[in-house]
């Protein structure tokens, strides 16, 4: 049985890159895609608060994620094995630490932003968070 590798993508450079690096390192791994849309990005207003707001910004996230999908899967060029999607809703340190839990992964491969100083105090860094709660050994592809 191959590997099984989760690369969570958010349309960064950095993710872009992590994609790239899994691909090269586990050319016939099933790679687990994952976007979160995090509904904290949705904000708070009067708008958000109504029903046909909330469905429309989900759904254009979702499609968002979508094309993000096809966009990765198409630049992995040389890459002999699968790729799986996922959208997943919510704050997304939790769910990739538990997505990972959850579908067995044997390694995660993510990227970093690369924020220091008084930027990665206040905004944290998801990358951070994962290395210290995941389960599975982590590669962050700077």
């Amino acid at each position: 049985m191959g590997k099984r590798i989760l690369v969570p993508v958010d349309g960064s450079e950095q993710a872009r890159e992590a994609v790239e690096f899994a691909v090269a390192e586990f050319p016939d791994a099933e790679m687990h895609l994952l976007h979160v849309i995090n509904p904290a990005d949705a904000g708070y207003s009067v708008q958000a608060s109504m029903p046909t707001f909330s469905e429309e910004w989900y759904d254009r996230q979702k499609e968002q994620a979508e094309n993000l999908f096809s966009e990765v899967e198409s630049g992995a060029t040389g890459f002999a094995g699968t790729f799986e999607e996922f959208i997943e809703v919510g704050k997304p340190t939790h769910t990739i630490v538990q997505h990972a839990e959850e579908h067995d992964v044997d390694q995660i491969v993510m990227g970093s932003h690369g924020r220091s100083g008084v930027s990665r105090i206040l905004l944290g860094s998801v990358a951070e968070t994962v290395v210290r709660r995941s389960p599975v050994p982590i590669t962050v592809v700077r």
